[in-house]
């Protein structure tokens, strides 16, 4: 059984998986809607995760000074959300490519803290399984919120997916903070 802690993390970062799931495979179809270019895709994906590997750098030699990991990974899921709300309204490549810087920021703010906690808070005796039952949550969320994600596309849209993504993200933060003497 997971600890308590545990529980809360993964059903807080779970529910920002399912939201970044909804986007998942249809993030290729929302560059080409802005760009209609394979080259378009690349770039735009290639600029995240250098921006993630620059910001993860500097996470990475200073996270360890924040006493409180958790605010971290609130930045995280909140910049994140801002971007996705920023999506909704970027009609244009270089915009999407800063959001894209942005979005690297935010996943060098939050997966390393999200990691970090986990770390913190695993049992003693049970680390292959509470890593494991936390890959068959995600796993099942990220599923569902793919499905999902062309279901309410098809239906509504790119701008209520974003809002829906983004509303996700707030409520992963909202719930963390809650937690955040536990976390």
């Amino acid at each position: 059984m997971i600890n308590k802690t545990l529980r809360s993390l993964f059903l807080y970062n779970g529910l920002f998986v399912l939201a970044g799931a909804l986007l998942g495979p249809l993030y290729a179809v929302y560059v080409q809607g802005i760009k209609n270019s394979p080259q378009a895709i690349s770039l735009s994906w290639s600029v995240f995760l250098a921006s993630s590997t620059v910001f993860m750098y500097v996470v990475a030699r200073y996270g360890d000074r924040f006493k409180k990991k958790s605010n971290l990974l609130i930045a995280g899921f909140l910049v994140r959300a801002l971007v996705w709300i920023l999506y909704s309204v970027t009609t244009t490549i270089i915009p999407l490519l800063l959001l894209q810087v942005l979005f690297g920021l935010g996943e060098a703010l939050g997966s390393p803290a999200y990691n970090a906690i986990v770390a913190e808070h695993l049992d003693k005796s049970r680390h292959m399984e509470d890593y494991s039952d936390q890959i068959i949550f995600f796993n099942i969320t990220a599923a569902i919120g793919t499905a999902l994600g062309g279901f309410l596309v098809y239906q509504y849209g790119f701008k209520f997916l974003f809002y829906s993504m983004a509303i996700l993200a707030i409520v992963s933060a909202i719930g963390v903070y809650s937690k955040s003497k536990k976390i």
